[in-house]
């Protein structure tokens, strides 16, 4: 295979993976009825003028399953914490007792867990396109490729063949991912 075919599947698969692992982390904000630490990801706190990251400034645990306890490092932000948890609109009000604050996760209603794997399959969805469209740009590179080597009919089509059994691979693991989180969601 040439340098430019090398590339060419160098870097598709390192576009996939990434929509793989974009996937994953969209999926971690996702509620699922159990206490995930990764769905204060996006809670900024406003820490003396510097939005910072909520885990980075507070010792985060899972308590019991159901319950995120917020220990923060420097106890005079609690409200500030509490504030930024309350915009970052996870659907969770925060208790907090001066020293800690707890997010109590209520169990999903069927109806909910429905929505939710709505939502899971959509995303599903949508990190296959990503993955198709980067086979579609490999594709158009290969074209390219092509016409600058002069390559012959049977090694463009291996080539094809090749760029779509990497499409399935990454297609596949995006299926697995959704299955998998489809019955963590629906998990009571």
């Amino acid at each position: 295979m040439s340098e430019a075919l090398d590339e060419l599947f160098l870097f598709g698969e390192e576009k996939m993976e990434k929509a793989v692992t974009q996937l994953k982390k969209e999926f971690g904000s996702i509620r699922s009825g159990r206490a995930n630490p990764m769905i204060l990801d996006k809670v900024m706190v406003d820490y003396y003028g510097v939005p910072t990251q909520l885990r980075q400034m507070s010792q985060v645990t899972v308590q019991e399953g159901t319950t995120l306890v917020i220990s923060p490092y420097d106890k005079s932000i609690i409200k500030e914490i509490e504030k930024a948890i309350i915009k970052a609109e996870i659907g969770i009000t925060p208790n907090s007792d001066g020293i800690c604050i707890r997010l109590t996760f209520p169990p999903l209603t069927e109806e909910r867990r429905k929505e939710i794997v709505k939502d899971v399959k959509k995303l599903g969805e949508e990190a296959k396109v990503a993955v198709r469209n980067i086979r579609r740009d490999m594709t158009d590179d290969l074209k390219k490729i092509e016409k600058e080597e002069n390559m012959p009919e049977d090694s463009v089509k291996d080539t094809q063949d090749k760029i779509q059994k990497l499409t399935d691979k990454y297609t596949g693991i995006i299926d697995a991912a959704v299955s998998e989180k489809e019955k963590e969601v629906m998990t009571v």
